[in-house]
């Protein structure tokens, strides 16, 4: 385990409530916050549900479970991680509710207290700008669903202390993660990369190279990859994959990142993928079948 005692997490959302199950199950005092005790008590009990389900698969012994839901304390007050070691904001993707999120913990916590952020495409200098202490800052980007994905990206930004960056590594590695090092730019290592494969695929099917199957199945087996650009996309979300490529061609101003005509009407449609049964493909039978919406 690194030196770091006592975790706090800024949302139990999707994200937040994985990095935070992940953590109290590491061995870390964790103290989660949300912004009511509807969307807390929901977060708990997703965690819990989740814990049991590795019981019951034989993954983890019951009372290992028992001793993470311990560990894990839930508020609705910032208050209660002031005594943290390192918090991870994993909130609404909207820079400015995140400085002022961080601002507000400035305020509050002690200087030893690392700031990171679970961010996937904005820019985490900027949020630590907004606090005095942008050397005890970092990116901490974790990959959905977050108790299985091994990989975590470590966002170092130009004023990150080499402290502050080894401890943030270290802590990553102890959750049983593994942990790659970044530069601060938009999208870091991974979206940076695979946000305009995903996007050049629906350029390549508005231009009518391949059908959205015949091109999921090509990259899959010619490329080796575990599923096609279009599944990929409804999994992830892609009103998530048009937010972030919104980011980072405001970014970058190149092509590559801008989104695709298809997909911003996708998008203002409501067709945003596996998490409200439709996108690419239609969720609604026992196997998916290309939505309507994309049908030629």
């Amino acid at each position: 385990m690194s030196d770091i005692q006592k975790v706090g997490v800024i949302g139990c959302g999707l994200m937040g409530r994985g990095i935070a199950q992940v953590s109290a199950a590491s061995g870390y005092e964790t103290v989660v916050r949300e912004v009511n005790e509807g969307l807390l008590q929901a977060g708990l009990e997703a965690i819990g549900k989740q814990l049991n389900r590795a019981v019951e698969k034989g993954k983890l012994e019951a009372a290992d479970r028992d001793a993470a839901l311990a560990r894990l304390i839930g508020t609705v007050s910032l208050e209660d991680l002031a005594d943290c070691d390192i918090i991870i904001e994993a909130i609404v993707e909207d820079i400015e509710v995140k400085k002022d999120l961080f601002g507000a913990l400035d305020r509050q916590c002690p200087e030893n207290t690392i700031f990171s952020s679970n961010t996937s495409s904005l820019t985490v200098t900027e949020m630590g700008a907004s606090t005095s202490r942008p050397d005890r800052f970092v990116g901490l980007h974790f990959f959905n669903p977050v108790p299985i994905m091994k990989l975590v990206e470590v966002v170092r930004t130009g004023a990150t202390s080499d402290a502050t960056f080894d401890r943030a590594f270290a802590f990553a590695r102890s959750l049983g993660k593994v942990p790659i090092a970044c530069t601060d730019n938009s999208g870091f290592v991974v979206n940076r990369l695979l946000v305009p494969y995903m996007l050049d695929a629906i350029r390549a099917y508005e231009e009518g190279i391949g059908s959205i199957e015949d091109i999921d199945t090509g990259m899959k087996l010619g490329c080796g990859y575990p599923m096609g650009p279009f599944i990929l996309g409804d999994f992830v979300g892609l009103d998530t994959l048009y937010y972030i490529a919104e980011i980072m061609f405001d970014e970058y101003r190149e092509k590559r990142f801008a989104p695709p005509p298809l997909l911003k009407r996708m998008y203002l449609a409501g067709y945003h993928g596996r998490k409200v049964g439709k996108g690419f493909y239609d969720y609604s039978g026992d196997e998916p079948v290309v939505s309507e919406f994309v049908r030629r």
